[in-house]
């Protein structure tokens, strides 16, 4: 990070009326004061009532690594003898220094409640998000429009999700403990953030991203970095979210201890910062690669990303006049299949294909969230830059900002649009479903849009 973002992060940092240690072991605070800060005026555009909190994302010993199916993460034989508590197909990982994390941001207005969470996961499917939600009413808190955004690590625990067939090519069979654990991080994560709520003011920066990714598809990528800086009244700091298209592979298979990759090392550096939990959420990252890797790329890259993050905190501007607002809408799939064609190469018939049924979800949901002038649409997978930037664009005919957040609230695989579906590559391969899903899904999500187009500009 350079030293002009530092200091001015540092600036900011030094008012900041929670630290991050103090957001992960401070007791809850009574409920009557919760109540009082939570009902405070607001008063101004882009006024919010907020709160973010962090939680360390603690997993069993001998839980295995999720996101890489190869050799290199796999036993050599699977556990057939029990010698694993939590690993069957892959070898157990192991902690060290770095610490995994749940971190979330509530925003409150007009009525609409967004419970925001970023985790250190390769990926959520939908039965985790609905099994945090009803955790989350359990415990008395209200989960609101629920995202749940999976920052894609490809060096985070496995064996959390419930899937053979997700089991057997990259996260391993589920373990019940490590789940409850995964799911008692994220729920933590809430009640830590409902507990700090009080008004705040919600601002924007945009920045341009460094140069430490490339395109799977050799098409130009999502320039853009987005951050969304949420202050208090006096300018303390609450939380800062930012969002960027990156694949979490900057570790490599033969990585065998727990990391956020470089998402997580950059997360970090901005929170020793600012002193407030720093959301890392992924954009349209279907088609997005590190351009390098290894232990030292990866410091590097992270710096880059912390420095370019930190100078759009610092210049953020406010989130003009408007209503908080959301909507999430069910879409159905297709019959998801494997086109074997776009796996082993265009010497198949593009007919050949193998059907996956109960392996992925008929349906899944998009949700659009806008507040005053910046609007965010979450999407399941790994959508494809194309479709990402398509969004934005029609997005920014109505608002100012736009951004989008991939690997959210469940999981359907890769999405591309039509005219790269027929062009054999790991990620066609795992573009599970017919030709048109990504342009429908992506369509729907413009949909979406225009629903909320009371909170935006006049189009």
């Amino acid at each position: 990070m350079s030293g002009g973002a530092r200091r001015a992060l540092a600036a900011l940092g030094a008012t900041a009326v929670l630290g991050l240690a103090t957001i992960a072991e401070t007791p809850a605070a009574p409920a009557s004061a919760a109540a009082a800060r939570a009902a405070a005026p607001l008063g101004c555009p882009g006024c919010v009532i907020a709160g973010a909190g962090r939680a360390p994302l603690a997993v069993p010993d001998g839980t295995p690594l999720a996101g890489y199916g190869s050799l290199r993460r796999r036993l050599w034989v699977p556990d057939m003898l029990g010698r694993y508590p939590h690993a069957f197909w892959f070898k157990p990982g192991r902690a060290e220094h770095e610490t995994l994390a749940a971190r979330a941001l509530v925003l409150e207005r007009d009525g609409t409640r967004v419970v925001w969470v970023a985790v250190d996961l390769v990926a959520v499917d939908r039965t985790f998000t609905e099994t945090v939600a009803a955790q989350l009413a359990r415990a008395g808190t209200n989960p609101g429009v629920l995202l749940i955004a999976a920052s894609h690590t490809h060096s985070g625990p496995g064996a959390f999700v419930d899937s053979a067939l997700m089991g057997f090519v990259a996260v391993d069979r589920e373990s019940p403990s490590v789940r409850e654990a995964v799911v008692a991080a994220v729920v933590d994560a809430v009640r830590r953030a409902d507990e700090a709520r009080g008004p705040a003011r919600a601002a924007v920066g945009v920045v341009p991203a460094p140069d430490i990714v490339r395109s799977r598809f050799d098409r130009p990528l999502d320039p853009e970095i987005v951050v969304l800086a949420v202050r208090r009244m006096d300018g303390a700091p609450v939380a800062l979210l930012w969002n960027f298209a990156i694949h979490g592979t900057m570790l490599g298979p033969g990585n065998l201890t727990f990391s956020g990759d470089v998402m997580g090392a950059a997360s970090r550096m901005l929170e020793q910062a600012v002193r407030a939990p720093a959301l890392f959420v992924n954009g349209a990252v279907g088609d997005v690669s590190p351009a390098r890797h290894g232990r030292a790329a990866l410091a590097e890259a992270a710096a880059a990303l912390a420095d370019a993050v930190g100078s759009a905190w610092a210049r953020a501007t406010p989130v003009g006049q408007g209503a908080l607002r959301a909507r999430t809408v069910r879409v159905d799939l297709p019959a998801p299949r494997l086109s074997l064609r776009n796996c082993l190469g265009s010497w198949l018939p593009a007919g050949f294909t193998l059907p996956l049924d109960g392996a992925f979800p008929r349906a899944t949901t998009v949700t659009a969230v806008a507040l005053g002038d910046t609007v965010w649409l979450a999407l399941p997978g790994e959508p494809a830059t194309a479709l990402g930037l398509r969004i934005k664009a029609e997005a920014r005919h109505s608002f100012r900002h736009a951004f989008v957040a991939g690997v959210t609230n469940d999981y359907v695989g890769y999405l591309v649009a039509a005219e790269d579906y027929g062009r054999p590559s790991y990620v066609t391969c795992g573009s599970v479903y017919d030709v048109g899903t990504g342009d429908a899904l992506t369509k729907r999500a413009i949909g979406l849009l225009r629903e909320l187009l009371p909170a935006g500009r006049a189009r």
